[in-house]
């Protein structure tokens, strides 16, 4: 697998927006989760809009700041995932987000890009300085679980969350 994680810019523009499309249609289609959710927060079709909104500089309304980044497949030349750190823990994010929130587009899932892509994720984390990763997930989701464990995740806890199950991983970085 030749992937990298690249920052949205003008010229991964057609990559992004297919990805996006495709993605939202499945989500729209089966009632799915919108992880990474700041992705989906802003209408990709106003490009400048949504690489200008993409991520979060300043903490405020509960959130903290953030970085987005985009899973390149450079031998496909075609995203397939999207990956949002968050670069500190507040209380709700500590219970239930963790630091990262990332997600495979339908049509690559079950081929490993999770995997790959999370070890580059953290990457980045040890880049902006965490070296305890909160990974959460599902207790339903279990390929997300697979990826956080095959990346070093240790099961801390379950909390409950609106009628669903989460599971909180921690993984050490060197």
């Amino acid at each position: 697998m030749n992937l990298e994680l690249v920052k949205g810019n003008m010229k991964y523009k057609a990559q992004i927006v297919e990805m996006v499309e495709e993605w939202a249609a499945y989500n729209n289609s089966h009632n799915a989760n919108t992880s990474p959710w700041s992705i989906f927060k802003n209408d990709v079709h106003d490009f400048d809009f949504y690489l200008e909104h993409l991520e979060l500089t300043e903490p405020g309304d509960g959130l903290v700041p953030d970085s987005t980044y985009f899973c390149l497949d450079r031998d496909k030349d075609r995203m397939v995932g999207a990956v949002n750190i968050r670069h500190y823990l507040n209380d709700y994010l500590l219970a239930y987000g963790g630091h990262i929130g990332d997600g495979i587009r339908p049509s690559e899932r079950k081929k490993g890009y999770g995997a790959a892509m999370m070890g580059l994720a953290l990457e980045e984390c040890l880049k902006l300085g965490i070296k305890k990763v909160l990974v959460v997930c599902s207790r339903d989701n279990i390929g997300s679980a697979k990826t956080i464990i095959k990346n070093g995740g240790i099961l801390e806890n379950e909390v409950e969350r609106d009628g669903s199950v989460m599971q909180r991983y921690w993984i050490t970085l060197p």
